[in-house]
């Protein structure tokens, strides 16, 4: 039975849905399309709402089998660029795909969002549209590092929402960072780390060293463990689940790994075209390398979640393939079909308490 059926006949179609931004990205919503189409293949509970201008979005769905009866198609005609200043999103915002994508979820019509659209932008109408969660002062970006971790993920968080980030801000995205691990990764007691130039004690800027001792403080009552400072060559590691830094740190450093992913593999596929000898070679490494390929491919892990607010939203790459756009989609639906953020509020309603009593315990030892 589609969708449209079930309106008609007032039949409850189960599954999860998810409201997606068609535009904004650098490919165009051909591409978003795709990549639902990708993901609708694999998981037949999805469903979507699909933001932009209906009558372009009614003909890409068509051509994708399956893909029309569980799509709901609501008219933008307006796009968010990428040079717009969040400040004008936020007075001027109302009409475009991405604004009526977050309203979906604010609405309770659709469990998550996805967009590729403008960060900035995306971060300032789902703070207006869906606000902070209780206790949150600076909402956080988290995305998924590959890692030598037997679940092969790391979560790192901020990756860019904020470029500043105090003591305490840090100590609330050490709290939003183990409740994610904990509750989209399964990870019981996560392992949190805080990025550093060095993982010696005097090392570093005075606000990691205060944040340091309030997160050390908090482990316990929050239930996750702190293993102290961490360098950037720990990112990949297998000693830690949660890296913590500020949103400039975080964004710099995704970018250099998303970089030096590719050019890894752009390195590794001229050197196997090198002569026929090298040729052959690729041939008899076909399977490792294919492998190899996977495992550092940055589409795999497509999709930066908004922590602390009252909604999930996945922040796609805005040059995500359909690959990428599957993977962010993929995410999003994990991160609906287990009640995530409502687990995330009562995490940080109990971690409040806590990290309260830590700063005040800070505090009078100052």
């Amino acid at each position: 039975m589609s969708d449209r059926q079930a309106a008609l006949t007032g039949t409850h179609v189960p599954g999860t849905v998810l409201s997606i931004d068609a535009m904004g990205g650098d490919l165009g919503p051909s591409v978003v399309v795709a990549g639902m189409a990708i993901s609708a293949g694999k998981n037949p509970d999805l469903r979507f709402i699909l933001h932009g201008p209906k009558d372009e979005l009614e003909k890409l769905v068509a051509r994708k089998r399956g893909l029309i009866d569980r799509v709901e198609i609501r008219h933008s005609d307006r796009v968010v660029t990428m040079n717009e200043k969040p400040s004008h999103v936020m007075r001027h915002g109302k009409g475009t795909s991405m604004w009526s994508a977050i309203d979906a979820v604010r609405s309770g019509d659709a469990q998550a969002a996805v967009s590729c659209g403008n960060t900035g932008a995306l971060m300032a109408v789902s703070m207006i549209r869906l606000r902070k969660i209780e206790g949150v002062n600076r909402p956080a970006i988290a995305c998924l590092w590959p890692s030598r971790n037997a679940h092969g993920f790391n979560v790192m968080l901020d990756v860019g929402a904020d470029i500043r980030a105090d003591a305490e801000d840090l100590l609330q995205y050490a709290l939003m960072g183990a409740s994610y691990a904990r509750n989209g990764m399964d990870l019981p007691r996560p392992r949190v780390g805080l990025l550093n130039v060095g993982t010696e004690d005097h090392k570093g800027r005075p606000e990691l060293k205060i944040a340091a001792d309030l997160i050390l403080r908090a482990a316990a009552a929050a239930d996750f463990e702190f293993v102290g400072f961490v360098e950037g060559g720990d990112l990949p590691s297998d000693k830690v689940d949660v890296i913590v830094t500020d949103g400039f740190t975080g964004n710099v450093a995704l970018k250099t790994g998303e970089g030096t992913a590719k050019m890894i593999s752009d390195l590794l596929r001229e050197a196997f075209k090198f002569s026929p000898l090298s040729r052959i070679a690729a041939l008899l490494a076909l399977t490792s390398m294919r492998r190899l390929s996977k495992r550092i491919d940055p589409r795999r892990v497509n999709g930066g979640v908004f922590l602390g607010l009252n909604g999930t939203v996945v922040k796609s790459h805005g040059s995500a393939d359909s690959t990428g756009i599957a993977a962010a989609i993929k995410l999003a639906a994990r991160l609906a079909a287990s009640g995530f953020n409502d687990r995330l509020a009562a995490r940080i309603a109990q971690a409040e308490h806590a990290a309260a009593l830590a700063i005040q315990d800070h505090e009078v030892q100052g």
